[in-house]
C-alpha cells in the first residue's frame, strides 16, 4: 500500500529534505516546504472535522494563487478528489459541474463572490461548505480559508494513489453538457514526469504560473515543478506586464504559455526593457502555434529554449513533446508536435478503424498510463472516446518515419470544399507569416457551389495595411490554390478565446452558419 504512486508523496519528501527552502510565492506571501506541508495537513484536518472524507469531491473557483496549489494538494492528501472550475464559464455551466461531480465543498475567492452567491442560491444542497480564499471581509455565509489552516490538528497523509481518482476536470460545453474527465494519481504523475526531463527542471529552478490553474496544462506543470522541488511563483492571471515583472523580480527560470499569450507578450513594448536572462525555458501548447508567432518568439528571445507539448485532458494531458533540440530555425521538425513521451503510445487511425501507414492523415489515438478513467456519469460518451484503452483524440494528423506527430487540424475544424479536405491550421500558419498579420483564424463558411469555402479572419498589426488580394497571393505562393482563402475579413476586436487561451472557432462560425442544418 505504501509503495503506491501518490501525488502527495513529493510534498512529504521535500518537507523532509528541504524543509526551510522557499516553496511558494504569491505577492507578499512566502511559504517554505515545511510550512506548505503543515498548511495542507492542517486544511485537510479541518475539512475532516467538517465531515469531508475519502473520495469526496472538493471544487475550486479561483484565479491563480499559492492557495490554489494548496487546494489541489489537500484533497489528494486526504484521499479526496479536486474539481477545478472554469473561471470563464457562466454560473449555469459551473452549477452543472458542481451537481454532476456532487462536490461537497466550494473554495472561491473575491473575484467570484457574486457568481458563488448565485450558485449557492441555486444549489441543490450538495455543496455543504463555501470556503473564502481571499484576505479581507469574508461573506457571512462562508468560512475564512485561514481559519481552517490555523488549527493545531494535522491530518495524516492517506496512502491513496495509482488508479484512485485524483481530479475531475470539465471540458467541452460548446455543444451539450460539459464532460467531467476523471483522472487518477498515476495518470497525472505519468503525464508530468516527462515534462520534468523535457524542461530539465532542478531543485534550484523557479517556475511561474501565469496560465490558468484550473486548466489541465498548468496542473501538469504544477505537478512537474513539485516533483523536482522547484520554487513556484503565482500571478493571478496572465497579463503581459505582470508576467515580465514576475520574471525579472523573482528570477523565473521556466513557465508555460499558450500561443495566444506569446503573441500578446511579443507585442508588449516593455519586452525589451525587462531583464529575462534568468528564463531558460518556455513550454507552450494547449492550441496550435502559428509559424509566424513561433519564428517571432525564436528571433526575439534567442536565449530562451522552447518545448512544445501536445495533449488533451483525457490523457492527463501530455501525449507528445517537441524537445529543445528540435527548436532550431529551419528545422522541418518545427512543424510537428514532437514525439510520443515515454509514457504514451500513439497510432493514426482511418475512418474504418484501421491503423494507417506512415505519412497518411487520420485521427490521432493515444494510449498509456496517462489515459483517463472515463467521463463522469457519461458511459456512452466514454465508450465513444475510450476504445480498448485508446483515447480517440478528435485531432487529425499523421506520423513520420521517425515517430514525430504532425497535427493538421481538429477533425471538427477541417474544411471540406469541393470534396477536398482543407486543414485550417495549415492555412492559418501560412497567413501568420505575412509581416502585417497580428492574428488569424480560418474557418469554413457555407458555399452553394463547393459546400464550404475557406474564409480567413485577420487582425493587422498596429499601423499596418494590406489588401485582401495581397494576402491571398501570399498564400498562393506557398500552398495549393484550393486551400487559399476565397474571402478575407478584417477586424480590430480580439478573437473570442477560452479561459485557456484557445480561439473559439465555434463562436466565429455561428454568424455564417445560423439556420444551417447540422451546424456545430
Amino acid at each position: 500500500m505504501s509503495s503506491r504512486i501518490s501525488l502527495t508523496q513529493m510534498i512529504e519528501h521535500y518537507a523532509l529534505t528541504k524543509k526551510y527552502d522557499v516553496a511558494t510565492i504569491f505577492g507578499d506571501r512566502t511559504h517554505n516546504w515545511g510550512e506548505l506541508q503543515n498548511r495542507i495537513a492542517a486544511l485537510a484536518f479541518s475539512l475532516q472535522k467538517l465531515g469531508l472524507k475519502e473520495k469526496d469531491r472538493l471544487a475550486v473557483l479561483s484565479l491563480n494563487s499559492d492557495r490554489y496549489m494548496e487546494v489541489y494538494y489537500t484533497p489528494w492528501w486526504m484521499g479526496a478528489v479536486v474539481v477545478p472550475l472554469n473561471i470563464r464559464w457562466s454560473a449555469r455551466e459551473n452549477q452543472f459541474a458542481l451537481t454532476d461531480s456532487e462536490a461537497k465543498v466550494l473554495f472561491f475567492e473575491q473575484n467570484f463572490i457574486s457568481v458563488v452567491e448565485q450558485l449557492k442560491a441555486e444549489s441543490d444542497g450538495t455543496v455543504m461548505h463555501f470556503i473564502y480564499m481571499s484576505e479581507g471581509d469574508c461573506p457571512d455565509w462562508a468560512i475564512p480559508y485561514e481559519s481552517l489552516v490555523n488549527t493545531s490538528g494535522r491530518a495524516e497523509r492517506v496512502l491513496c494513489g495509482d488508479d484512485d481518482m485524483a481530479a475531475i476536470l470539465y471540458t467541452g460545453g460548446t455543444t451539450g453538457h460539459p464532460k467531467g474527465v476523471m483522472l487518477c494519481h498515476a495518470g497525472i504523475w505519468s503525464s508530468s514526469l516527462p515534462v520534468t526531463h523535457a524542461i530539465e527542471i532542478t531543485e534550484s529552478d523557479i517556475c511561474l504560473h501565469a496560465a490558468p490553474m484550473f486548466h489541465v496544462a498548468d496542473m501538469s506543470l504544477l505537478v512537474a515543478a513539485t516533483m523536482m522541488g522547484a520554487k513556484q511563483v503565482f500571478i493571478p492571471q496572465f497579463e503581459p506586464n505582470a508576467v515580465l515583472q514576475a520574471i525579472e523580480k523573482h528570477r523565473v527560470s521556466f513557465c508555460l504559455l499558450v500561443p495566444t499569450m506569446i503573441k500578446i507578450l511579443l507585442s508588449s513594448p516593455k519586452l525589451t526593457a525587462v531583464d529575462f536572462s534568468s528564463l531558460h525555458t518556455i513550454i507552450y501548447g494547449a492550441s496550435p502555434m502559428p509559424e509566424g508567432v513561433l519564428m517571432g518568439l525564436m528571433e526575439r528571445m534567442t536565449n530562451v529554449e522552447l518545448v512544445q507539448a501536445y495533449g488533451q485532458t483525457e490523457m492527463s494531458p501530455i501525449v507528445t513533446l517537441l524537445s529543445k533540440v528540435d527548436h532550431t530555425i529551419g528545422n522541418p521538425r518545427l512543424k510537428s508536435a514532437g514525439k510520443p513521451t515515454i509514457m504514451s503510445r500513439v497510432q493514426i487511425v482511418g475512418e474504418e478503424g484501421n491503423i494507417l501507414p506512415t505519412g497518411e492523415v487520420g485521427e490521432i489515438h493515444a494510449a498509456g498510463a496517462t489515459v483517463m478513467l472515463g467521463y463522469l456519469n457519461m458511459p456512452e460518451q466514454t465508450a465513444k472516446t475510450l476504445k480498448d484503452g485508446w483515447v480517440a483524440s478528435g485531432d487529425a494528423g499523421y506520423m513520420d518515419e521517425d515517430g514525430y506527430i504532425y497535427l493538421v487540424d481538429r477533425v471538427k475544424d477541417m474544411i471540406i470544399s469541393g470534396g477536398e479536405n482543407i486543414f485550417s491550421v495549415e492555412v492559418e500558419s501560412i497567413i501568420s507569416t505575412h509581416p502585417s498579420i497580428q492574428d488569424v483564424a480560418v474557418i469554413g463558411i457555407p458555399d452553394d457551389k463547393w459546400g464550404e469555402a475557406v474564409h480567413a479572419i485577420v487582425i493587422l498589426k498596429p499601423e499596418q495595411t494590406v489588401t485582401e488580394q495581397a494576402l491571398i497571393d501570399h498564400c498562393k505562393k506557398q500552398i495549393a490554390g484550393y486551400k487559399c482563402p476565397r474571402t478575407i475579413e478584417f477586424r480590430t476586436e480580439p478573437f473570442p478565446i477560452s479561459a485557456a487561451g484557445k480561439t473559439l472557432k465555434v463562436d466565429m462560425r455561428k454568424p455564417y452558419w445560423a439556420g444551417e442544418k447540422g451546424f456545430i
